[in-house]
């Protein structure tokens, strides 16, 4: 057994080459790989049994039983397993927290991958052994069926690469074109710390499609033009440094009564949400229920069977302007005054060292504003050393932080509170929910005072992800 691991894992998917690998880590002494032991269809393999003594029945009961068992009760050495993304995703934490678990991950080109299982399908010979009995196919190439395809392989190398990050491990990176170099091979012994090598690699596995793709796709002309439209290297994303966030369950605010919870986005409505909670069931400010933690909510949810939970998006320009008044040019309670301060000194800032008074007028606030749109788009993409405060976050990030814990069973927009709040409270068995009375931000100057093509261009600069992924439309 190796000093550094006493199991292996090859990450890997149809049809790149797993095979192949496999049978040559079985032919190095001190290394055993019991095939695809988790696929939910079968155990190791298509017409296998069981797997040291473990039937598929029992390893569905209970998958760990037979990791244990591969770890432990593998003859002769180490053993291990080929896991693909779509095997019982039960013992894939327990895989990948393991730092005695070795991680090899085997990549091929995708459209080769496919292309190779398309014709698979087609011809139904998944394995070749003797050339003689090759049977020739071609593949059909489908544009849905392949970004579907692309999606899933490059959703599971994220995570695979991310679990690795965090958990400070490092995993031994194979190509399919690596698998024809003996070297490789003997790297991958060394690297597993087992000291059988190879002479030579195994020859009873036969590539099966050695043609190039032009020959392969009965449509490869349509498949040129999709692939076109691909953006393979994601050029026309919107970049996010945000940093993550969590989902901040001690905002969250339950009705005193009725059964529905908000998950506020900070400098979101949420004077009127609560205002509308007070209305909703007559109820005094004390009566909400606050201070969540995450076992709290978990027993309000137990208790409050149909209950329902929403947040509500405001637009960018909007947010930004109350973060702005509230948060910044405020030296009130609930301020932020080292950032406020920081703003003036090292961003220049153009706000008064106080409170503001008479002389600050509206082609102030104007210039003051915009000032801090440009500060958030810098802010935003991690150019600053002021952190990223929740209350001029991306919306999107506060959602992504908020799906770490639940999803809100509704996202209502601001403009829309008075359709939808009401008929959520329906929902719930509400009799006669009241509208919702919009709570005007505090501030020296409104938004429609100052608002202009200009701030409305700087504010997509700052929030160029928010206005992408929620269609938002120029405030004015």
């Amino acid at each position: 057994m190796s000093d550094r691991f006493d199991l292996f894992v090859i990450f890997a998917e149809m049809r790149t080459g797993s095979n192949f690998l496999e049978a040559n880590l079985n032919a190095i002494d001190g290394l055993t790989c019991h095939g695809e032991a988790f696929n939910p269809h079968f155990i190791g393999y298509p017409n296998a049994d069981e797997i040291l003594g473990i039937p598929q029945d029992e390893r569905d009961r209970d998958p760990g039983r037979l990791l244990t068992q591969i770890r432990t009760a593998t003859p002769g050495g180490m053993g291990g397993f080929r896991y693909f993304h779509d095997h019982d995703p039960r013992v894939l934490p327990a895989i990948l927290q393991d730092p005695r678990c070795a991680k090899i991950v085997l990549t091929r080109n995708p459209v080769d991958s496919y292309v190779s299982r398309k014709i698979a399908q087609s011809t139904g010979q998944w394995k070749l052994t003797n050339v003689r009995r090759r049977k020739d196919g071609l593949a059909r190439f489908d544009p849905q069926e392949f970004e579907a395809h692309l999606a899933e392989l490059q959703d599971f190398q994220v995570m695979l690469t991310n679990a690795l990050q965090v958990s400070g491990q490092t995993a031994f990176h194979v190509a399919y074109e690596d698998l024809q170099d003996v070297a490789v091979m003997n790297g991958l012994a060394t690297w597993l710390g087992v000291p059988g090598r190879l002479e030579s690699l195994n020859t009873a596995l036969k590539r099966q499609n050695p043609e190039p793709v032009s020959e392969k796709v009965a449509n490869f002309d349509e498949m040129e033009q999709a692939l076109v439209r691909l953006d393979r290297f994601n050029l026309s994303r919107t970049p996010n440094f945000e940093p993550r966030r969590g989902p901040v369950v001690p905002s969250y605010v339950g009705a005193a009564r009725t059964p529905l919870l908000y998950m506020p986005i900070r400098s979101g409505p949420e004077a009127a949400v609560r205002a509308w909670f007070r209305a909703l069931d007559d109820c005094g400010d004390a009566d909400l229920v606050r201070d969540f933690s995450q076992k709290t909510l978990r027993q309000w949810k137990r208790e409050r069977p149909g209950h329902r939970s929403f947040t509500v998006l405001r637009h960018p320009v909007a947010r930004a302007h109350d973060a702005f008044c509230a948060r910044i040019l405020t030296t009130a309670k609930g301020s932020f005054a080292g950032i406020r301060k920081t703003l003036r000194r090292a961003h220049n800032l153009p706000i008064p060292e106080g409170e503001p008074g008479g002389d600050y007028d509206v082609a102030a606030h104007r210039e003051a504003f915009s000032a801090f749109l440009a500060f958030l788009k810098a802010n935003l993409a991690g150019q600053t050393a002021v952190r990223v405060d929740g209350h001029w976050a991306s919306q999107a990030q506060c959602l992504q932080g908020m799906a770490e814990f639940t999803l809100p069973d509704m996202i209502v927009r601001e403009d829309e509170m008075a359709a939808y709040l009401p008929a959520l409270a329906m929902q719930v068995g509400h009799g006669a929910p009241p509208d919702p009375v919009p709570v005007p931000t505090a501030a020296p100057f409104s938004l429609a005072e100052i608002y202009d093509a200009e701030i409305e261009a700087l504010a997509r600069e700052a929030y160029a992800r928010d206005y992408i992924m929620f269609g938002f439309d120029d405030w004015g």
